[in-house]
């Protein structure tokens, strides 16, 4: 039997990683694997991980404030490995020239600004 697709959460503040993660396991876990990573770096080890085994990721959720390296460097770094994975950004900020970089560098899906509680109510896109 096939592997889950898998949705990677990707944020290196660990409570909102880990809110993250149960927000999107309460509603996508019968369907997908959802795996955070606390880094980019962590998170482009798990892509090529998949990516070697062949399992495929549906969907990248990213935060963009991150240290050495960023959301959108961490996409584009993705890209060529999963293409057709969904990328999502997460900012805190509402810097509206990052997501238009994004859109046209990555061809970004969206762009959510955090935090939101409960999710159902405040992800809202950009």
């Amino acid at each position: 039997m096939p592997a889950k697709p898998a949705i990677l959460a990707v944020d290196d503040d660990a409570p909102v990683l880990r809110a993250v993660e149960r927000d999107l396991r309460a509603h996508y876990a019968g369907d997908y694997r959802v795996i955070g990573a606390g880094s980019g770096q962590e998170a482009l080890e798990v892509v090529r991980e998949l990516t070697r085994r062949g399992d495929p990721v549906a969907l990248l959720i990213v935060d963009q404030r991150m240290p050495v390296m960023t959301g959108i460097e961490l996409l584009r770094e993705a890209l060529p490995l999963q293409p057709e994975a969904k990328r999502i950004l997460l900012t805190a900020y509402a810097d509206t020239d990052v997501a238009i970089r994004a859109i046209n560098e990555i061809r970004l899906d969206q762009y959510l600004l955090k935090p939101w509680d409960p999710p159902e109510e405040r992800l809202y896109p950009v």
